[in-house]
Order: structure tokens, then C-alpha cells, then sequence
């Protein structure tokens, strides 16, 4: 296998980046903040789940109520 030349791999790189759609600044920033709600959502969900399932572990076992 040859070694390829580093000017044509530079210019195929080049090539390749200009194809690629870049987001916009808003759509960088919506996206941003979307993640950080649904992050907010799981963290919620988690412990409320972990609430639960300690509650209904802690009453089979006869820890408590």
C-alpha cells in the first residue's frame, strides 16, 4: 500500500470540510439548551425512581415505611 502524499491528503481533507453543514450560532445555542433541560428531566426521573424503588425495597425487606 502506498503512503499518501501529504499535499493530496491536505486537499481532500479541505475538500471533505467544505461539504460539511456547520450549524448556526441560534442552532448551536437551541440545541445547547435542550440538552441541558433533557438533562434536567433525567436527573429528576432518576431520583425520583431511586426514591421509589429504595421506598419499596426498604418495605420488603422490613426496614421501614
Amino acid at each position: 500500500m502506498a503512503k499518501p502524499n501529504p499535499f493530496t491528503f491536505a486537499q481532500q481533507v479541505r475538500s471533505e470540510v467544505s461539504k460539511v453543514t456547520w450549524p448556526t450560532r441560534r442552532e448551536t445555542a437551541i440545541t445547547t439548551v435542550m440538552v441541558f433541560v433533557m438533562v434536567v428531566i433525567a436527573s429528576i426521573f432518576f431520583l425520583l425512581a431511586d426514591q421509589v424503588l429504595g421506598w419499596g425495597i426498604g418495605l420488603l425487606l422490613g426496614l421501614g415505611g
